[in-house]
């Protein structure tokens, strides 16, 4: 690894705990396995379940005894550093985004990640973007794609368009030329939805969705796809049609009761190459964005968890470099 420094900046914590414990160190750069790409981070995404990996739940679910310092982080993109002697697809200087759980490490200036869960950052798409691409989209497209079976003019409800796999959602179904339908929060997010393509946009907090459904398919909705739980994700299933389908990303809570005719099915949002091409190709046909509601810098981690934990819309991501 001649071009790589000894030593990095990375957010790293000594113990599990709440926000007190995060601090900036210097750590070394991880050392590059045979299977493995070092990325140089431009900017990390800042995923919802980040605190509960600070506070330990990752660990506890797992099991084992944990490391410190323990580098928290799930999503990243930069730039390539070096690659191990048996990775075939990515070669030093390429622009590429990635995704890692358990234990990311992308709140540093150089992570290593298995070469599998590694992609090129499609077309023009800004780095900022593509940080926060990983886990949104493949989650997005894993439910419209591999679960819901999506196809050209059926009609889609998105439940949490303005969330950052809702907004990702919005997007790629109209990429596959279906008809959306964004149930959004917010004034911002009714707004966001509508910015990215929406055909309709309803108000989760203050519309009637059931209503609006409809209206938009007087014969019931084909598909939906539920990024949020509660008694909305409930009022949904009740506008699809017989046959129709729903799905919902597994953490996702209080799950849906399943309805008598309709397919629920819950499912995991995990990263392949064979995922993220497909991805990729979307993207790429455009227009798509991730939306990115504020960059914090790398010292200001804390604050960028925080907000993460209340109302925004899209991604929230940090700048390393």
């Amino acid at each position: 690894m001649p071009d790589a420094p000894a030593t990095m900046r990375a957010v790293a914590i000594d113990r599990f705990g709440g926000p007190e414990v995060l601090e900036v160190k210097s750590l070394p750069v991880p050392e590059t396995g045979p299977r493995d790409v070092l990325i140089r981070v431009a900017y990390a995404g800042v995923a919802e379940w980040d605190v509960y990996e600070q506070e330990g739940g990752f660990a506890g679910m797992l099991g084992g005894e944990a490391t410190f310092p323990y580098v928290l982080g799930s999503e990243g993109a930069g730039v390539v550093e070096d690659v191990g002697a048996e990775v075939e697809r990515f070669s030093p200087g390429d622009r590429v985004y990635a995704m890692k759980l358990p234990r990311g490490g992308f709140y540093a200036e150089y992570t290593a990640v298995p070469e599998d869960a590694v992609a090129f950052v499609p077309g023009t798409l800004p780095m900022e973007q593509a940080a926060g691409l990983g886990w949104i989209g493949v989650t997005a497209l894993r439910g419209l794609e591999d679960v819901l079976h999506v196809k050209p003019g059926e009609s889609v409800l998105v439940l949490g368009a303005n969330g950052g796999v809702g907004h990702a959602a919005v997007q790629l179904a109209r990429l596959m030329g279906a008809r959306v339908l964004a149930v959004a929060s917010g004034p911002d997010g009714v707004e966001l939805a509508r910015r990215l393509g929406a055909d309709a946009v309803v108000d989760g907090r203050e519309g009637d969705v059931v209503a609006a459904a409809r209206e938009f398919a007087p014969d019931g909705l084909d598909a939906a796809l539920l990024t949020v739980g509660g008694d909305v994700a409930q009022l949904v299933l009740s506008t699809l049609r017989e046959g129709g389908r729903a799905a919902y990303p597994h953490g996702v809570e209080p799950e849906a009761e399943a309805v008598e005719g309709i397919r629920l099915q819950g499912y995991d949002g995990d990263p392949a190459p064979d995922v993220m091409e497909r991805l990729n190709r979307l993207v790429e046909r455009g227009p798509f964005e991730v939306h990115v509601a504020e960059v914090f810098p790398l010292e200001e981690i804390g604050k960028a968890m925080e907000m993460v934990g209340r109302h925004h819309v899209g991604k929230v991501v940090v700048k390393v470099e």
